[in-house]
């Protein structure tokens, strides 16, 4: 996916998020609803959610400087990771909270209008926010199927707003349930359980999220298809009698730093392993694009000195 594609979905979320939050709490006012009050916290924490991935979108761009000599690709995952922390203890925690509240001092919904208008307005804009983060998912999922792809994401950009749009659908369900039963029974119970849910709910999409973005922020890899495969294209070329496993590290969404450790024949000349190293590579970056800097600590079979070899297009330093 590209940078502005994902800035449409985030661009989107937010404006939807900001204007459902500002109607849910209208109506939590007049009509008194917990679970109303409480999808009016989930959008509002959506929204600066949004905002902060915004932030580590637009940091990450930033290229790379003396302080940054890798540039600050992580920084979208950093902000992610605090995105994740907020929908956990603010959006989860307070939405517990006021459900467990509404248990022990219920009072019972006398017209629930303005909740089935607020509810249904979100339902469709929530919609909308949903629809254009998923069509930005779709197009970089590939073959793969939704929960394969998403767990195969290392855009927050894409999961993180994908995730809390349809957590933000599923719990409008559950609050529009526990208005309508708590209203149709004169049990005002429903209405805060159904805030309890919503608790549960956005903890549980917290929980992912924390999960997918410490990954990534503490320096996780590639997988494995993909290391058997720059390992095999590695093992093509002529030159090379040997080589260890593949060092992988996601940078960024598309920032990954890749460490070849290579043996090559022993009776090649140090000009000819240079040649083999530039040549491993441009086979490397045609294929993997996402390879931003690629180290070759090279040797030969006989002779274990190492000494620097010049610095490539990329500004990369292969060794032998």
């Amino acid at each position: 996916m590209s940078a502005g594609g994902s800035k449409i979905a985030i661009y989107g979320a937010i404006a939807a998020n900001v204007a459902i939050a500002v109607s849910k709490f209208v109506a939590a006012f007049f009509t008194g609803s917990s679970a109303m009050l409480s999808e009016g916290i989930h959008s509002l924490v959506d929204s600066g959610n949004g905002i902060l991935i915004l932030y580590g979108v637009r940091q990450a761009e930033k290229p790379a400087d003396a302080q940054h000599p890798f540039g600050r690709s992580k920084e979208l995952y950093f902000w992610s990771l605090i995105v994740a922390i907020l929908v956990f203890s603010v959006g989860g925690g307070m939405s517990f909270y006021e459900g467990v509240q509404h248990l022990q001092h219920p009072s019972p919904i006398t017209d629930p209008t303005w909740n089935y208008v607020v509810l249904g307005l979100s339902l469709l804009f929530e919609g909308i926010s949903c629809f254009l983060a998923f069509r930005e998912f779709n197009k970089s999922r590939g073959e793969f199927g939704f929960w394969q792809a998403l767990g195969r994401s290392k855009d927050p950009s894409v999961f993180a707003i994908l995730m809390e749009d349809l957590a933000a659908l599923l719990g409008l369900t559950i609050a529009l349930a526990g208005v309508y039963f708590g209203h149709l029974l004169s049990n005002p119970y429903f209405d805060g359980g159904a805030s309890i849910c919503i608790g549960i709910l956005l903890v549980t999409v917290a929980i992912f999220l924390i999960y997918k973005t410490k990954g990534l922020l503490v320096g996780e890899g590639v997988d494995d298809t993909t290391l058997e495969e720059v390992e095999a294209l590695a093992r093509q070329d002529h030159a090379v009698e040997a080589i260890r496993r593949p060092l992988t590290m996601y940078m960024g969404p598309h920032d990954v730093v890749l460490a070849l450790d290579v043996d090559f024949h022993d009776h090649l000349s140090s000009n000819e392993v240079e040649q083999a190293v530039r040549r491993l590579q441009d086979s490397v970056r045609v294929k993997f694009p996402d390879f931003k800097r690629i180290f070759i600590e090279a040797k030969s079979i006989t002779d274990t000195e190492r000494a620097p070899l010049p610095a490539d297009s990329a500004g990369v330093s292969p060794q032998i």
